[in-house]
């Protein structure tokens, strides 16, 4: 689908909502109707979200690692964070809606994504490397970040029952956001070749050999003509995709609310459905890109998806909640605990190898199943 008639579509759905919205959703909402709205909305979305991608993969070939993967990774965490803010602020009490959307994007890309990045990758190409020192300074910071966050809560006494003080949340979303600027500052000035595909049979790129790697991608820049007007453009359209999500997001909100109340089903549902409307296109990308054998841009890709969304999340969450009233919950159960451990352990043995094995994928997978197997069976 050509980008004009994507935005056409999207932007006629967003219209309709905005007028009609009120009266389609209204109290009197059946669930047939309901159905039939989510699916539109569903649809809308994702098509946006692939629009995104789009143009964020264009601004990625013409800007170069890790910028582009960047650029993409904040786009589709900035739409994660507007959903998640649009289900808090939705018409129901959900305290733990954060919390579960940055747990099941764990899951998700963690385990689903990257074991089928690792087994299609390997099955084709044997084995694929990547750049060791900057996937493991993204696992410090999945572990750092993730810990804080989603660990903490449950050793602390806080405000009870897994919740934050006032205090506390405003000290943590600061030393969160402070801790996740830095790493992008260093990932995109001085330490930007930890995060840029080695040479094969390397393993990693030197520091003191960092500048012949900047040379090599400026004058690949200087080469792709007209990129200034191709960067604003891609921009531009950029940000006219994420606009329908924003408008879109609360609609959203309220007939997912309504679905899983009607269903019965369990909550955690709605942080996964979250996450897998907004990182399903990136995660075509990420599984596109090992089968290329690039496998350092799915790392990018996967690894920086998640550092972003807790880096972003939880600090927005917290502070959603500080200024609204609502509770925020981010503690964890047992189970998740032991899941989210798990994915830590296993990740970090992951990318100790050096070279990645079709078998680990198999292993990231079974970690997925079971994850979903304990969603409807706890």
């Amino acid at each position: 689908m050509s980008t004009r008639i994507r935005l056409l579509l999207v932007w006629l759905i967003v219209g309709l909502f905005m007028v009609f919205g009120h009266s389609i959703m209204g109290e009197s909402m059946s669930s047939t109707r309901a159905i039939v709205v989510f699916l539109v909305l569903l649809s809308t979305i994702i098509g946006a979200a692939f629009g995104v991608v789009k143009e964020a993969d264009e601004l990625a070939h013409r800007l170069g690692e890790p910028y582009g993967t960047l650029i993409l990774t904040l786009s589709i965490v900035s739409i994660e964070v507007i959903l998640i803010s649009a289900v808090m602020l939705g018409p129901g009490e959900n305290p733990t809606i954060g919390k579960d959307s940055i747990f099941s994007v764990m899951m998700i890309i963690m385990n689903l994504v990257i074991g089928l990045c690792i087994l299609f990758g390997g099955l084709k190409y044997g084995e694929q490397e990547y750049n060791a020192q900057g996937t493991m300074s993204y696992l410090a910071m999945i572990i750092m970040l993730g810990g804080l966050g989603m660990m903490l809560p449950n050793y602390i006494e806080g405000a009870g029952d897994g919740v934050f003080s006032d205090a506390q949340a405003i000290s943590l979303s600061t030393l969160i956001i402070l801790l996740y600027g830095i790493f992008l500052f260093m990932q995109m000035k001085g330490y930007r070749h930890l995060y840029m595909q080695p040479k094969e049979g390397a393993m990693e790129i030197a520091f003191k050999a960092r500048m012949d790697e900047n040379l090599t991608r400026q004058e690949n820049d200087e080469t792709a003509g007209g990129s200034n007007s191709v960067v604003w453009i891609s921009s531009i359209i950029l940000i006219a995709m994420i606009s329908p999500i924003v408008l879109l997001s609360h609609s959203m909100a309220v007939v997912v609310d309504f679905g899983i109340k009607s269903a019965n089903l369990p909550p955690l549902l709605g942080g996964v459905l979250i996450a897998v409307i907004v990182f399903t296109p990136e995660s075509m990308t990420a599984v596109k890109a090992a089968l290329n054998n690039e496998f350092q841009r799915a790392i990018n890709l996967c690894h920086g998806a998640f550092v972003s969304t807790v880096g972003l999340t939880v600090p927005s969450v917290l502070i959603i909640g500080l200024i609204t009233g609502k509770t925020v919950l981010f503690g964890m159960t047992a189970t998740e605990t032991i899941l989210f451990v798990i994915t830590l352990l296993l990740s970090v043995m992951t990318f100790l190898g050096k070279r990645t094995t079709p078998i680990v994928g198999v292993m990231h997978l079974v970690l997925f199943a079971v994850f979903i197997l304990l969603i409807f069976n706890p």
